[in-house]
């Protein structure tokens, strides 16, 4: 008899943990080994139990979903992982398959989508659904913020004044202005309020 393809779950979230969980565990064919509620835990887990297919969330406390998966496959090259999230932004999207993963599923997927891709990337396969790629293809129409972009953004974020923000990174005020000017255009918005919101739905940053 065959065995079973054995599957990691981590989610930071106990109630899409546990329905994950019960979901694969119905399933013949396959079986949850091990379970994790933080990214630390799930590069631990995976050391310790080797699965099939680990499927990982995007974000997570103590190591995010894309810094365990590029833990786990410096290790372990070919590690089966399938991203399920609630983030649909296409810089989670490219980050995550970057890092390594072979799939990328939002968690408003059904079990019809969920198990033809556990199944596919333990084959070595790729699943990447239609609207991921498509996201995944939007990005190409936005030019990168630089690190010095992205600090002045995340402080915007935070609510700061470009004066507040010209002392925080000891730059002057009108260098903060050139910054988020820049920031405005590359996001193709017209407000900082705007940058902040298109930039946190792409995943570029977080709140």
């Amino acid at each position: 008899m065959t065995r079973p393809l054995r599957i990691l779950v981590a989610d930071d979230h106990f109630i899409v943990r546990s329905g994950l969980v019960a979901l694969i565990d119905s399933e013949p064919g396959l079986q949850v080994v091990a379970q994790a509620t933080d990214g630390a835990q799930a590069v631990d887990a995976f050391f310790q139990h080797r699965p099939d297919v680990s499927i990982l969330d995007v974000r997570m406390p103590v190591l995010t979903g894309i810094q365990a998966i590029e833990r786990i496959r410096q290790q372990a090259p070919d590690a089966a992982i399938l991203v399920l999230t609630a983030f649909n932004g296409d810089e989670d999207i490219h980050r995550a398959l970057a890092a390594g993963a072979r799939g990328y599923l939002l968690k408003s997927s059904t079990g019809d989508d969920l198990l033809p891709a556990v199944r596919a990337v333990a084959a070595g396969g790729r699943w990447v659904p239609d609207d991921i790629a498509s996201r995944l293809a939007a990005r190409s129409h936005y030019e990168a913020l630089t690190t010095r972009e992205l600090e002045v953004l995340r402080h915007i974020a935070r609510g700061r004044a470009n004066k507040e923000i010209a002392g925080l990174l000891a730059i002057s005020e009108n260098t903060v202005k050139d910054h988020l000017k820049n920031i405005l255009s590359k996001l193709h918005v017209s407000a900082r309020t705007e940058a902040v919101t298109a930039a946190v739905q792409r995943g570029i940053i977080e709140l």
